[in-house]
């Protein structure tokens, strides 16, 4: 097993780093272009936002094959690949000729996306340490949130000097250049043991992972709180492109740097799960998410800019909490285990869009805070749940 803060452990925190930043550059990149998307191809809110659900549905709906898959032929194999299929559908999809196809090249583009997360915390859990595990997660879950920022920042810089076109093919040669690194960097496993692979253990293994209700909450809290983050900030980008601050797809770009909030909270949660439960801290996180939603209803762009750095702060705090108490409680069938959190985690932000739209057309961004609230309470009581549940066992052991 690999120790933490070893060469080893450097090592591969680093290629899964790298790979994440790489999926989440191309996942998030058509972000702060969905305003010119929209008047481009002539659809409605609802429509463009399109562009971001079906691939985040079809990130989902690939987790439950690459989780299992993985647990009976292995993790690196399917990271490459997935990520060399990545980079060349961005590629594509600065060619699609209408916008039919370019929700195609996305649903493709999502479940290829679905590779490396699916198994990244998976192979962690095999070859770390408990500490080394904690500390990586924290690492990798903070790279998600760089490569979110960087994939809104390179694409609106590119969108606004070349068009949409320009920004996926920015993003596509990335991701193709930070492969060669990705792939010379990632260890050879040494603890993994196949399983052989059928789709009646499979099903066994996720209806197992469902019936344990600790992990089916964990679950529900990632999957909820992911639809009210990343779909506020699809919204706040048709807020922002609007009177009275008509921000062009850089200045929208640039809003996604309140992520850094984020990118503190997941690389600080692995001390703060040594000095409180991890439970404590999701319910922390959840409560941070509330206060961060009410700050954005100032009407100066700072303060918005200031509640979105909050939501960050607390949502990544959770979420690292939650998919590394997910690997922590399943029992066996670690693969399956962390692809069905991500499931409910992407189908959670495909289905935003849909929660949000009716708050959005009756009341602007206020109605977006009162949707996002209602959701939150939710959370909230599920970690306070969690919290409960953990105190019990502690105090009966």
């Amino acid at each position: 097993m690999i120790a933490v803060h070893s060469r080893a452990w450097w090592r591969a925190t680093l290629a899964l780093c790298l790979g994440s930043f790489l999926v989440f550059i191309n996942l998030y990149a058509p972000q702060p272009l969905l305003p010119a998307l929209r008047d481009a191809h002539g659809v409605s809110t609802l429509g463009v936002s399109m562009v971001m659900s079906v691939a985040t549905l079809s990130l989902a709906f690939s987790l439950l094959i690459f989780g299992p898959l993985s647990d009976a032929i292995g993790r690196e194999s399917i990271m490459r690949i997935t990520l060399l299929l990545t980079g060349l559908c961005s590629l594509a999809l600065a060619f699609a000729p209408n916008f039919e196809s370019l929700l195609v090249l996305r649903f493709v583009q999502g479940f290829v996306l679905g590779g490396l997360p699916a198994v990244a915390i998976a192979w962690m859990g095999d070859e770390f340490e408990r500490p080394a595990l904690l500390s990586a997660v924290g690492l990798y879950i903070g790279a998600n949130s760089l490569g979110g920022i960087s994939g809104r920042l390179l694409g609106g810089w590119a969108g606004d000097l070349g068009g949409p076109m320009a920004g996926f093919l920015a993003v596509g040669a990335t991701t193709l250049v930070g492969l060669v690194i990705f792939w010379r960097l990632l260890p050879t496993s040494t603890a993994f043991a196949p399983r052989r692979f059928s789709w009646h253990a499979a099903v066994q293994d996720l209806s197992g992972h469902l019936r344990n209700p600790v992990l089916l909450a964990a679950y529900l809290l990632g999957g909820i709180n992911f639809l009210v983050f990343i779909n506020q900030y699809s919204y706040i980008t048709f807020r922002l492109a609007d009177a009275p601050y008509r921000l062009a797809a850089t200045g929208l770009g640039l809003i996604f740097l309140t992520y850094l909030g984020g990118t503190l909270g997941s690389t600080i949660s692995g001390r703060l799960a040594q000095r409180w439960s991890q439970s404590w801290c999701m319910v922390l996180g959840v409560v941070i998410m509330m206060t961060g939603t009410g700050v954005t209803l100032s009407s100066a762009l700072v303060g918005i800019i200031a509640g979105l750095t909050i939501n960050a702060f607390g949502f990544f705090l959770v979420h690292s909490m939650a998919s590394g108490w997910v690997s922590r409680q399943a029992q066996g069938a670690r693969g399956s285990a962390s692809a069905l959190y991500l499931v409910f985690y992407y189908v959670g932000a495909s289905l935003g869009g849909f929660w949000l739209e009716p708050f959005w057309n009756n009341a602007a961004w206020p109605g977006v805070a009162v949707g996002s609230w209602l959701l939150l309470a939710l959370t909230l009581a599920i970690a306070g749940w969690l919290y409960r549940k953990e105190h019990a066992v502690r105090i009966s052991s």
